[in-house]
């Protein structure tokens, strides 16, 4: 069974710094593209970042030079660095993989999900 826990939400001011993780779990994760979405009250989920199993990576054009996806495959991690934070940022944050090599920015591409982990961003 696929699992993904998701950690490092929180409370930070604008212009400061998060650090997301997502400990994957019952998957090849080293074969696996991994992908990070987020969901503002009263909006759709929206795509952030992936990365694919040779560090390709694809952003959200919002996130484009603030935020950095990484993944270590020793560790069945995937992290988002967020830097640069901006009230706008504020969203539960979730983790998800597909059955792919594949980078996605579709979310009906991913078969597994997180349970997200909240991010506020105050002014």
């Amino acid at each position: 069974q696929v699992q993904l826990v998701e950690s490092g939400g929180g409370l930070v001011q604008a212009g400061g710094s998060l650090r997301l993780s997502c400990a994957a779990s019952g998957h090849s994760f080293a074969r696996s593209a991994m992908g990070w979405f987020r969901q503002a009250p009263g909006k759709e989920r929206e795509f952030v970042a992936a990365i694919g199993i040779g560090r390709a990576a694809d952003y959200a054009d919002s996130v484009k030079g603030r935020f950095t996806i990484s993944r270590d495959n020793a560790k069945n991690t995937v992290y988002l660095q967020m830097n640069s934070l901006k009230p706008e940022d504020t969203a539960v944050y979730y983790c998800a993989t597909r059955s792919s090599i594949w980078i996605s920015q579709s979310e009906t591409d991913y078969n597994y999900w997180g349970q997200g982990t909240q991010v506020t961003v105050s002014s």
